[in-house]
């Protein structure tokens, strides 16, 4: 491969990496050509990039990032892809559940890049399923700030229901 090319395959890499907030490096050698295809559709249709790449053009790509990735680089051995998503539990999520029903036990996480945090090796799978992603988060605390006002306005509704009943009492004893 030409330097030129290398550089410009260096570069999308870049920019890819760029748009998505979380990565993962899995292994997904072994696979035969139709358990490739089938992993690739279901990624798709969970809306995660995978995108098979050579160590050396994704460690480069990494250097040339704003954030230090060095981390990561002891994970950059064999045969590597990556898998970037929006949501940070998802291509975890996916991993397990295919490598579950797949005999090869594959693919198999390497590392991730996961809301600002770094998780090597497969045995952080599980913590990863268990990430939440923003928007959850974000739901629970507006679920928690609203519980107060939501017993607040049921009291006062019960407590309008009260005070009816004891009107009617009233009215009804004259």
């Amino acid at each position: 491969m030409k330097k030129e090319d290398k550089s410009t395959l260096i570069k999308e890499l870049e920019a890819t990496i760029g748009a998505y907030p979380h990565f993962y490096l899995t292994d997904i050698g072994g696979l035969d050509a139709a358990e490739t295809s089938e992993f690739r559709r279901l990624c798709y249709n969970k809306e995660i990039k995978l995108l098979v790449v050579k160590n050396t053009l994704l460690k480069k790509a990494l250097e040339n990032s704003d954030v230090d990735y060095s981390q990561l680089y002891d994970s950059l051995k064999g045969e590597t892809s990556l898998m970037l998503s929006a949501t940070g539990n998802l291509p975890a999520k996916v991993i397990k559940d295919y490598s579950k029903k797949n005999k090869k036990k594959k693919p198999v996480l390497k590392a991730a890049y996961v809301e600002e945090s770094f998780y090597i090796g497969a045995n952080t799978l599980e913590e990863l399923i268990s990430i939440k992603s923003k928007n959850e988060l974000l739901g629970e605390v507006i679920g928690m700030l609203l519980s107060p006002v939501n017993d607040v306005m049921s009291a006062l509704q019960s407590g309008a229901n009260t005070i009816h009943g004891v009107l009617d009492t009233l009215s009804e004893r004259e």
